[in-house]
Order: C-alpha cells, then sequence, then structure tokens
C-alpha cells in the first residue's frame, strides 16, 4: 500500500524552484519523489526542496536526496532535521528548519 504523497513545483521569480512535498516519503512513493526531484533539477540549478509539510521520511527518501548529484537547498519540518543530519544529507546540502507556522 502507497503512503499518502503529494509534490508539487513552483518557479520563483529569480528562476529557481521549489519542490514541495506532503505527506509522508517512504519505500512505497520513493520514486515519485525522485521523479519530481529529477524534473525540477532539469528545469533550474537551483532547487529548493520544502519539506516543512512532511512529517516521515525513511532511508528511501534519504537515498533519493543523496542520489540527487546536485546542490539542494532544503527546508524541513523541525522534527526531521536530526535525521537529515545523521544521515549525512545536511553534510550534502544546505538544510534549515522551516519557520512554525509553515509545518503547523
Amino acid at each position: 500500500m502507497s503512503t499518502q504523497l503529494r509534490v508539487d513545483t513552483e518557479r520563483r521569480a529569480d528562476g529557481g524552484v521549489v519542490l514541495h512535498a506532503v505527506g509522508e516519503i517512504d519505500a512505497s512513493n520513493a520514486g515519485v519523489f525522485a521523479e519530481a526531484l529529477s524534473a525540477a533539477a532539469v528545469s533550474s540549478d537551483a532547487v529548493t526542496v520544502d519539506l516543512s509539510a512532511v512529517q516521515y521520511l525513511d532511508s528511501a527518501a534519504i537515498n533519493v536526496l543523496v542520489s540527487h548529484g546536485g546542490p539542494l537547498h532544503i527546508v524541513a519540518n523541525p522534527m526531521l532535521i536530526p535525521v537529515l543530519r545523521i544521515s549525512g544529507v545536511a553534510e550534502l546540502a544546505t538544510v534549515r528548519a522551516a519557520p512554525r507556522a509553515e509545518y503547523t
């Protein structure tokens, strides 16, 4: 059974792309997340991954972020920050906690 995940992209005025993810990212839907991230990266060198509305991510999601290969800026729900640090994602990408209003 697939876990609920919604991904949308938004082009900013400066040409950058924001990939918004909502829900949970796990092995059941990591492929959808990977495809959306790849598509966002094709259209811009400046990709921000907005994980402020993601409540859970597993190793499949971490693998997608680590395997991306290009520069990423990640804005995450604060409860995900320890996972992003321990997994090493924070060493490969710019990671910051989302302001409270974004994830509540």
